[in-house]
């Protein structure tokens, strides 16, 4: 499920001049979470990932790429300074 949500948005978001950095599954207080992790080699301001957000959720609803119990996207950018 990851790979194919890296190639799904991807083409869709470089315009934005961002891209996935990671994509993996956690739980949090026993619901199953979607985690999309971006990257740039610019800021990333709240208004840039609320717009690559409305793109990413567009996407993933249109093709049905959730496992049934997955409850909860959740889209945030790579802090500078991680590897």
């Amino acid at each position: 499920m990851e790979e194919k949500i890296i190639q799904l948005v991807s083409e869709e978001i470089r315009p934005l001049d961002v891209f996935v950095d990671d994509v993996f599954v956690s739980t949090e207080e026993g619901k199953k979470l979607l985690n999309i992790v971006l990257d740039s080699s610019n800021i990333i301001d709240l208004n840039l990932i609320t717009e690559a957000s409305r793109i990413i959720n567009k996407l993933i609803d249109q093709h049905h790429v959730l496992d049934d119990d997955i409850y909860e996207v959740d889209i945030y950018s790579k802090e500078k300074g991680d590897v």
